[in-house]
């Protein structure tokens, strides 16, 4: 009964001892690992996370039956734990800081430090996407694939650097051309930077879900895979069925037509962006400095 009232009188004097700080301070620390659990299980690391709550739980029995030859081989194993753990949950740690740099949030911190986008015109915007309207529905034609990569918010610079560097005004005959069958960088992904081509025979990385269709190629799977990796949007035209597709998000929609494509990429590339920016005029940190 006496550890019992020690036990409240405990519990009743820390609560006495918080101040707001406090409260803030355990409130942002369950915010991380709520955000850090709500990450693992939306990925592969779960297996990773129960592979190391195993360990630990050989570790401690080994403490407990005193095998001191598991257990020096442990501690030594948890030396080193931090370092391993960044290592190994890297792309994970990688998705969750590109997910806080494009929430609005993350935008807003950074305009305040004096950080800004390059803002692309409505009418460049416009001028790529008719021409990559007008390239695809050519190819389509001719039953040619094409992957046309729209960079968004993230950077696509290490995609860029896997391919030729273009830098050209958007045409659709540039384009056709790039995708035509039989020109050097047709086998590629071609990525539009700030309403022009930027890039063209990028390699891109393959989705990782093993849920999807054995009839999507590997086109697809690479839209797919960019789309999950970026908030780009991935164009994507088989060569097999000359259908016309999008990957946004980890989502691929398909069966568009020329001008339900032309909609589909205003909506995403212009009409989200205005969205965004009147969105941030009305927050706290929404006013950026124009030049």
């Amino acid at each position: 009964m006496n550890r019992v009232t020690e036990f409240w009188q405990l519990v009743l004097d820390l609560a006495r001892s918080f101040t707001v700080k406090d409260i803030l301070d355990v409130l942002l620390v369950a915010l991380l690992i709520y955000g850090g659990i709500k990450l693992i299980r939306e990925s592969r690391a779960m297996q990773l996370v129960k592979g190391i709550v195993f360990i630990m739980i050989i570790y401690f029995a080994s403490d407990i039956l005193e095998l001191q030859m598991i257990s020096a081989l442990l501690t030594y194993v948890f030396q080193f734990a931090m370092l391993s753990i960044l290592i190994i949950f890297q792309p994970e740690i990688r998705s969750a800081i590109e997910r806080i740099g494009r929430s609005d949030v993350g935008r807003n911190i950074l305009g305040v430090f004096g950080y800004r986008d390059k803002e692309d015109t409505s009418r460049e915007i416009r001028k790529s996407i008719n021409a990559a309207v007008e390239a695809v529905g050519m190819l389509q034609q001719m039953r040619m694939g094409a992957l046309i990569i729209f960079e968004r918010k993230t950077r696509l610079g290490e995609i860029a650097g896997t391919g030729t560097i273009v830098n050209a005004e958007p045409t659709g005959q540039i384009i056709g051309n790039i995708f035509f069958n039989k020109a050097p960088l047709h086998d590629g992904a071609m990525i539009i930077r700030g309403g022009k081509v930027h890039a063209a025979g990028c390699i891109l990385p393959l989705t990782k879900n093993d849920t999807l269709s054995a009839a999507l190629g590997t086109r697809h799977r690479a839209a797919l895979g960019m789309s999950e990796q970026s908030d780009a949007v991935v164009v994507v035209v088989s060569e097999e069925t000359a259908q016309i597709s999008i990957a946004v998000n980890g989502v691929l929609t398909r069966n568009y037509t020329k001008e339900s494509l032309r909609n589909a990429l205003n909506g995403y590339l212009i009409q989200s962006e205005d969205n965004d920016k009147n969105k941030g005029k009305g927050s706290l940190f929404g006013k950026k400095r124009r030049s």
